[in-house]
């Protein structure tokens, strides 16, 4: 098996798993109880938040905990639009993950208004068009730090200097980013941040929010005082343990590890585009993640390509996870000015710690086979060679 749909989820690391046992095991206890060893574990959620937060420039009263990135990304919604009654306007982008773009989905319907900026032909939100959506109203913008089917790199820290202008708190979903590239609240001037441990080779139903101090947000769940009485429910100590310990590991290797993978990375999109006609990448190779590739190939639909790969022991994906089982088009390669042709025809490989030259070599091999093959029986190719 040759694993290339990282950006779905990653394998959990050895040693983040080796972090978490004790607390799956003999230190079981509660962290609200008062007895000393339930307080030894509340320690060590306390020794997480506070590396998780260095770990991205924050302060560990900055660091909520939740369930992974929808919920942090729901959370700074609609969190951020209740404390800032009666104000309702968001500004988006038409590119967002659906853990964002479905929550403005609904504010539109209770009655909130939403503005989704458009994107050029490489997947980039122009700050200029952040400038010019807002209005009085506006109390928030949320624009993602890396999408998530193109890999782009949006602008934010330039971004962030428009919303502090306006006194509009800025949100970033970097679920994909966080332990890809650098990521620093401050560097980024961001209010809020997103971030998701099953991306980083952390467990799943885990991720966190980091909210800047003073910046108003209303509490989610109601009932006990957990995470500063703003997210009621006993704590995921498995998973925080394992969230600040992948982190960590991650982020020692990020700067060679990111090097490896864009020599990867590039490597089999010039192989793609050489060795097989009537390809595209879709976004460019400037400003994006070091694991991600994106190509389309015309004359085929992108899950009969998947299916192909599949037996051939590859594991890819034709987008986003959380949109697998649709049969639109991408809304990011749509938004993007493709054809519903060239977006059905996607395919988004997204390499990983594990992934190597010879899967690089191997995958370009069988690539090329497959598509020929599926090509064989298209008719759409089929005309196409008859002109």
């Amino acid at each position: 098996m040759i694993y290339l749909d990282n950006a779905a989820t990653t394998s959990l690391h050895p040693d983040a798993l080796k972090a978490m046992m004790p607390y799956l095991t003999e230190n079981y206890y509660n962290p609200s109880s008062v007895y000393r060893p339930a307080q030894k574990v509340r320690s060590a959620i306390d020794d997480a938040r506070r590396n998780i937060a260095t770990l991205i420039g924050a302060s560990a009263e900055e660091i909520f905990f939740t369930a992974g990135g929808t919920e942090a990304d729901n959370w700074a919604i609609k969190g951020v639009i209740e404390a800032s009654r009666p104000k309702g306007h968001i500004i988006t982008s038409s590119i967002e993950h659906h853990g964002i773009f479905h929550v403005c989905r609904y504010l539109e319907q209770e009655g909130y208004e939403v503005t989704y900026l458009p994107v050029d032909g490489n997947g980039f939100v122009s700050p200029q068009s952040v400038e010019e959506a807002i209005r009085p109203e506006t109390c928030l913008v949320t624009l993602m730090l890396a999408n998530n089917e193109v890999g782009a790199i949006q602008p934010i820290a330039e971004i962030s200097k428009i919303t502090q202008a306006h006194s509009i708190p800025l949100h970033t979903d970097a679920v994909q980013a966080v332990g890809h590239i650098p990521v620093n609240v401050d560097s980024l001037g961001v209010d809020m941040l997103s971030l998701s441990a099953h991306k980083f080779h952390g467990p799943k139903g885990i991720g966190s929010l980091y909210v800047r101090k003073g910046t108003k947000i209303s509490q989610l769940f109601h009932g006990g005082a957990q995470e500063r009485n703003r997210r009621a429910g006993t704590e995921n100590v498995p998973g925080i343990i394992g969230m600040s310990a992948a982190l960590t590991i991650i982020s020692a290797e990020m700067t060679e590890e990111s090097e490896r993978l864009t020599k990867l990375r590039d490597k089999l999109v010039d192989g793609i585009l050489t060795k097989i006609p009537h390809t595209q990448l879709n976004g460019s190779l400037q400003n994006r993640l070091p694991s991600n590739v994106n190509v389309s190939f015309r004359f085929i639909e992108g899950e009969a390509l998947l299916l192909h790969l599949d037996m051939h022991g590859f594991q890819a994906s034709t987008g986003s996870a959380c949109s697998a089982l649709s049969l639109e088009p991408s809304h990011v390669l749509m938004s993007m000015g493709l054809s519903h042709e060239q977006a059905n025809g996607a395919v988004r490989f997204s390499l990983g710690r594990e992934t190597t030259d010879a899967d690089i070599v191997k995958l370009l091999e069988t690539l090329s086979k497959s598509v020929e093959k599926i090509r064989e029986l298209s008719p759409l190719y089929d005309d196409f060679l008859k002109g």
